[in-house]
């Protein structure tokens, strides 16, 4: 369940009763969610994101407004206090899941066999372990096990 909801990107959905939809409608774009991973990996000013992403100004100046507007990123006073910095905000930071599997999908599906690519670690420096859904009595869930329930 979500904490609050997030400020609607629009007034109307994409697809009102799909989460899936909803959320994409959040960050449902490439830039988006690079801004976010690189948030995750501690970027905070408009030069890092440009510097990590590669990103052209206008796009980034229009990611880092929207994404503030949404509520997945904060502005505040960065230590110097000469300048702002984006932090993420709780629902941002909620992204990570989402981030890890697509990561982890990317690991499986768009790397050559033995083709170099960063890893993902977690405080020790151990990769962090495959994420595999499951149901409520612990057996693994795939598109084959799970289904959506509309809404009425």
């Amino acid at each position: 369940m979500p904490r609050t909801a997030l400020r609607a990107p629009k007034p109307d959905w994409t697809d009102p009763d799909c989460p899936v939809a909803r959320a994409l409608d959040f960050v449902g774009d490439r830039w988006s969610f690079l801004v976010i991973r690189d948030a995750m990996d501690g970027a905070r000013s408009f030069t890092e994101f440009r510097r990590r992403t590669g990103i052209a100004r206008n796009i980034l100046t229009e990611r880092l407004r929207r994404l503030t507007s949404y509520g997945l990123l904060a502005q505040r006073a960065a230590p110097s206090g000469r300048r702002q910095e984006y932090v993420l905000t709780d629902a941002g930071r909620d992204l990570f899941p989402v981030i890890l599997t697509l990561r982890q999908w990317g690991e499986r599906h768009a790397f050559a066999p033995g083709e170099a690519r960063s890893t993902l670690v977690d405080g020790h420096g151990i990769p962090v372990p495959e994420i595999v859904p499951t149901g409520a009595d612990g057996s693994p869930l795939d598109s084959c096990t799970a289904h959506v329930q509309k809404a009425r």
